[in-house]
C-alpha cells in the first residue's frame, strides 16, 4: 500500500511517482478556474447588493444576515464530505454536479420573490460551492505535475484573489448600471450564462479521476464533522451580531467535543482497515501539517481585512459601493503584479517566497495605518493606495504557493481528502478572523454590536487602525510559521 510522500522537498521540476504523465487537456484550467472565480465572487459581491435587496424584498436584519451567513455556513460544513464524494464517485462527476447546482441556485437567487426564498437559494449555493471546491484542488493536483502544476496553482491563486478583490467593484458596477432594471439581481444572474458555458465544457476538458479503491462514505464521520463544523462556524458568523448569547458558547463547547470525537473515530476507522473520512496519514507529511497551520494564520487575516476596509470606506468615510470598489483596485493591481509570477519566485526562494509575502503584507498594513492618520476624517481616501498596493503584492506571493505546498507531497489517491481539509481550514479561519477582528473594530470606540445596529461611538479611523495592527501581527506570524515548511517547495 502506498504511503504519504515524505520527501523533505519537492522542486518545481520534481514529479511525484504517481503523478500523471499525459498533458492536461486544453481548456481544463479555464473550466475549473471559472468555477473558482464564481465562488469567490459570490462570497463578496453580496455585500454590495444588500442595501438594494433589503429594500426590494423588505428583508429584516435577521434575513439579511442569513443571506450572507447561509452561504458561508453551508460552504464550510460541506467541504470535507465533498472531498470524499469526489474520491469515491469521480472528481469530474462531482465537480460537474456542483457546477450545475451552483448555476441553478444562482438563478434562484436572482429570481427570488421573497427574502426567505433568497436565503434558501444562498444555502443551496453554498452547498454547491462545497461540492466544487475540493474537486478543483484535487484536479489541479492530479492533472498537472512539476512546473505545470506550479503554474496551475499560480493561476488558481490569481483567480481566487481577483474574485475577492474585485467582487465589490463588479457588484458596484452592475448595480450602478441597473441592466434591464435588475439592480441587485444581476449580481447573481451573471452566473447563469457563465456557469452554463463552463458546464458545457466539463466532459470535454476535464479528465476523470478518483481514488483507486473507491473509499466508503463513512456516514458516522460525515455526521460528526457536519455537526462539529456547524457548531463552530455558526456562532462565529452570528455571535458578534447577536451579542454573544449563551447558545453561541454552548455551540463552541459542543463543537470542540464533537471534533475530538471525530478524531477518535477517524483513528479507530483507520486501524480497523475502514475508510475514514479524513485519512490520518495525511498528517504524517510535514508540508501538509505545517502548511495547514500557515493557511490558518493567513486566512484569519484575509476576510477580516476586507471586512474592516469596507466598513472604514463605506460607513466610516461615506463612500458608496462603487467608490469603495474602486479603492479596492489598488490591492488588485499589486496582486496582479506578483500572483502571475509567484510560482517562479517560489522556485527560486522556496518557503521564503511565502515569508516574503507575509512581510510585504505587514509592511502594507503599516503604510495603511500611517495613511489613515495622515488623511484624517476628511482627507482623500486615495492616501490608502500605496499601502493597499504593497499589501496586494504580498497577497500574490502567498495564496498560490501556500496552497501548492499543502498539496504537493500528497499522493494523488488522497488528493480529495486533502483538498477537503484544506478548503475547510480556509473557510473556518475566515469565519474566526471576521469574528475576532470584528470585535476589535466595534470595540475600538466602546461600541457594541447588537442585532443589526452599531453604536455611533465607533471612531472609524481608530477602529480601523487598531485592526490593522492586529492584522500586521498575523502576517508576521505567517512569515515565522512558514519556516516549519520543507526548505524547497513546489
Amino acid at each position: 500500500m502506498s504511503t504519504i510522500l515524505r520527501r523533505p522537498a519537492l522542486t518545481p521540476t520534481t514529479t511525484p511517482a504517481a503523478a500523471p504523465v499525459a498533458p492536461a487537456p486544453r481548456g481544463l484550467l479555464a473550466v475549473v478556474l471559472t468555477a473558482t472565480f464564481m465562488t469567490a465572487l459570490d462570497v463578496f459581491v453580496v455585500n454590495v447588493a444588500i442595501p438594494s435587496l433589503q429594500t426590494d424584498l423588505r428583508a429584516g436584519p435577521a434575513a439579511v444576515q442569513w443571506v450572507v451567513a447561509g452561504f458561508g455556513l453551508a460552504l464550510a460544513v460541506g467541504l470535507i464530505t465533498a472531498g470524499r464524494l469526489g474520491d469515491r464517485y469521480g472528481r469530474r462527476r462531482v465537480f460537474g454536479l456542483g457546477l450545475a447546482l451552483f448555476t441553478l441556485a444562482s438563478a434562484a437567487c436572482g429570481l427570488a420573490p421573497t427574502a426567505g426564498a433568497l436565503v434558501g437559494a444562498r444555502v443551496a449555493q453554498g452547498l454547491a460551492a462545497a461540492l466544487m471546491g475540493p474537486q478543483v484542488l484535487a484536479i489541479l493536483r492530479t492533472a498537472f505535475a512539476g512546473a505545470a502544476q506550479a503554474r496551475a496553482f499560480a493561476m488558481y491563486g490569481l483567480t481566487m484573489g481577483l474574485g475577492a478583490v474585485f467582487g465589490q467593484l463588479i457588484g458596484g458596477v452592475l448595480i450602478r448600471a441597473d441592466l434591464f432594471g435588475l439592480e441587485w439581481r444581476s449580481c447573481f444572474l451573471l452566473n447563469l450564462p457563465v456557469g452554463l458555458a463552463a458546464l458545457a465544457l466539463v466532459r470535454r476538458c476535464l479528465p476523470e479521476s478518483r481514488a483507486p479503491r473507491r473509499p466508503g462514505l463513512d456516514p458516522v464521520g460525515v455526521g460528526l464533522v457536519t455537526l462539529a463544523l456547524t457548531g463552530l462556524v455558526l456562532p462565529l458568523i452570528q455571535g458578534r451580531e447577536a451579542g454573544w448569547p449563551l447558545w453561541t458558547w454552548l455551540c463552541l463547547g459542543g463543537s470542540a467535543a464533537l471534533l475530538a470525537l471525530f478524531a477518535v473515530h477517524q483513528r479507530r476507522a483507520a486501524r480497523a482497515g475502514g475508510s475514514p473520512l479524513v485519512d490520518t496519514r495525511l498528517f504524517g507529511s510535514r508540508a501538509f501539517t505545517a502548511g495547514l497551520v500557515a493557511q490558518l494564520a493567513f486566512w484569519l487575516g484575509q476576510a477580516s481585512f476586507f471586512l474592516v476596509l469596507a466598513l472604514y470606506l463605506q460607513p466610516g468615510r461615506g463612500l458608496d459601493a462603487l467608490g469603495a470598489g474602486l479603492v479596492f483596485t489598488a490591492i488588485g493591481l499589486g496582486y496582479l503584479v506578483t500572483s502571475t509570477t509567484a510560482h517562479r519566485v517560489a522556485a527560486r526562494l522556496g518557503r521564503q517566497a511565502i515569508a516574503l509575502g507575509g512581510l510585504l503584507m505587514a509592511a502594507g498594513l503599516g503604510l495603511l495605518e500611517l495613511a489613515v492618520h495622515a488623511a484624517g476624517p476628511t482627507g482623500s481616501v486615495w492616501w490608502l493606495a500605496p499601502g493597499l498596493f504593497v499589501d496586494g503584492l504580498g497577497m500574490g506571493l502567498v495564496i498560490a504557493p501556500v496552497t501548492s505546498v499543502v498539496l504537493a507531497g500528497v499522493e494523488p489517491r488522497l488528493a480529495g481528502s486533502a483538498a477537503g481539509v484544506l478548503a475547510t481550514v480556509q473557510q473556518v479561519a475566515g469565519a474566526l478572523g471576521v469574528a475576532l477582528i470584528g470585535l476589535l473594530y466595534y470595540g475600538a470606540g466602546g461600541a457594541q454590536a447588537v442585532g443589526a445596529t452599531v453604536s455611533p461611538a465607533v471612531d472609524p479611523a481608530a477602529a480601523f487602525g487598531r485592526c490593522l495592527g492586529a492584522l500586521a501581527v498575523l502576517e508576521l506570524l505567517l512569515a515565522a510559521l512558514v519556516q516549519l515548511l520543507p526548505r524547497r517547495t513546489t
